[in-house]
């Protein structure tokens, strides 16, 4: 569990020291977090590295980031109680939690991490993260299809942002979203008179999915 509180007050108690000589040593620049030296006196969690003239004081968290194959079939849940819950499947044995969902007849690229910051900065709809899918239809697309799918369109009650389509064959095209509306894709194609076989998500920002294949793993750096 992640504990947050005052850095005087973790220096207190770690130290044995009184509330007084705490803030002279923060104010002094003498403990450092993460690797950099503070001058006040912040808030902590217990995911922080935190040392004080080369001494360890807590040695914090390593936070872990992966990209993950979702297979179809598989609800972006953790929750044990629920059937084919991602819990069930997790690669590793951490505390990870999923950034985004895919639905369940969706399958792809799915972030896992135990950062609870990378949620916001992946995506908050003001950073404009991209996110990519692969989709198979159940008819042959033709260019009104395309002009549609690119420009707008209207599902639940609003008219979605123009899109980058590129069509791959006959059946299949890759599209780019900076939006997150509830199964928009199945329900854009739905009210253009298709429907979609198959979506696979392919890339979120600058992380592609490549050539990880269902319940496959790979870790990464933000």
């Amino acid at each position: 569990m992640t504990f947050r509180k005052k850095l005087q007050y973790f220096l207190v108690k770690r130290l044995n020291i009184s509330n007084k000589e705490a803030l002279l040593l923060i104010l002094a620049g003498k403990i450092m977090i993460d690797g950099q030296g503070v001058f006040e006196n912040v808030m902590i969690s217990s995911e922080n590295l935190i040392m004080f003239e080369n001494q360890v004081l807590q040695q914090g968290r390593e936070h872990l980031y992966l990209a993950f194959y979702k297979p179809r079939g598989i609800e972006t849940t953790l929750n044990p109680t629920i059937a084919g819950n991602l819990k069930g499947i997790l690669p590793i044995d951490a505390d990870l939690f999923p950034v985004g969902r895919l639905d369940k007849e969706s399958e792809g690229l799915l972030i896992l991490t135990n950062d609870g910051s990378i949620f916001d900065k992946t995506l908050r709809s003001e950073n404009k993260t991209e996110k990519e899918y692969r989709v198979t239809v159940d008819k042959k697309i033709n260019n009104d299809f395309i002009f549609s799918m690119s420009t707008g369109v209207n599902i639940l009650g609003k008219t979605t942002l123009p899109c980058q389509i590129t069509q791959i064959d006959d059946f299949t095209f890759n599209i780019i979203l900076i939006q997150g509306i509830n199964r928009q894709i199945r329900r854009m194609c739905y009210k253009l008179g298709y429907e979609v076989l198959r979506l696979i998500r392919i890339r979120i920002g600058e992380i592609c999915l490549g050539t990880l294949q269902g319940s496959e793993f790979r870790y990464f750096k933000p």
